[in-house]
């Protein structure tokens, strides 16, 4: 899969293409990864997968290949795939490259965000706000890369999505004092419907920073999560 169509896939920007079952796959699994029904290190059998999705073991082997490029899932010659567990310092980088990176395309933003784009991230932000703590760091996730490709910025889109992903990850595994969602969103929306670039930056870095500061490090891990409960309303889907 080409890397804008990735970027897109976890942007909410979705086309007949990005129907097909593995698509559905991947995005059930970075779901679960990201609000935390799977935990850091819990093991991903492919069989145990592939039955409760009702697939073959080699698609769901592509989808943990997608997986482990973002850097969500861990690949160990003969122990399988697991979810990843990211370090402190990990942790850190992450949220370094996200300032340095959303930072410098927010010019491109300004100059190309439309009326639509706008709507598009109002809806989202509404979406925030009534949802679960686990169910806002994805939508916090879809706003952010929804945001980000206004840019229009095709050789950045795989790591804004490597980034974005992981930081989710990084929300889920250490974030779990934060109550439910901030909802700071429309104040970054108002910000940008006045068009002025310099206090659009201040704002992306210290909403950034703030996360950053939020986070607890400290972690705990899972055997083996119960696929069928997670997972197994996709092969009745399938089946009918």
């Amino acid at each position: 899969m080409n890397d804008t169509r990735q970027f897109h896939l976890l942007a909410g920007i979705m086309t007949e293409r990005d129907t097909r079952s593995d698509d559905a796959i991947y995005q059930s699994l970075w779901e679960a990864i990201v609000e935390h029904r799977l935990s850091p290190g819990a093991r991903l059998p492919e069989d145990a997968l592939a039955g409760a999705f009702g697939v073959s073991r080699t698609m769901i082997r592509r989808v943990l290949q997608r997986l482990a490029l973002e850097q969500l899932v861990t690949l160990r010659t003969y122990r399988g795939a697991q979810i990843t567990s990211p370090t402190p310092g990990e942790a850190r980088d992450v949220f370094r490259a996200r300032r340095l990176l959303e930072g410098a395309l927010l010019t491109e933003v300004v100059d190309r965000i439309t009326s639509e784009d706008l709507q598009a991230l109002a809806q989202i932000a509404e979406q925030e706000h009534h949802a679960t703590r686990e169910q806002a760091i994805r939508l916090s996730a879809r706003f952010h890369a929804r945001l980000m490709a206004v840019a229009g910025n095709a050789s950045l889109s795989e790591a804004l999505s490597q980034l974005i992903s992981r930081t989710s990850l990084i929300i889920a595994v250490y974030g779990r004092h934060r109550a439910g969602c901030p909802c700071e969103h429309p104040d970054l929306i108002a910000l940008l419907e006045a068009g002025e670039l310099a206090p659009i930056q201040t704002w992306m870095h210290q909403h950034l920073t703030g996360i950053e500061a939020s986070l607890d490090f400290t972690a705990s891990g899972d055997a083996l999560p119960d696929f069928e409960h997670l997972f197994g309303h996709h092969r009745e889907q399938n089946a009918s």
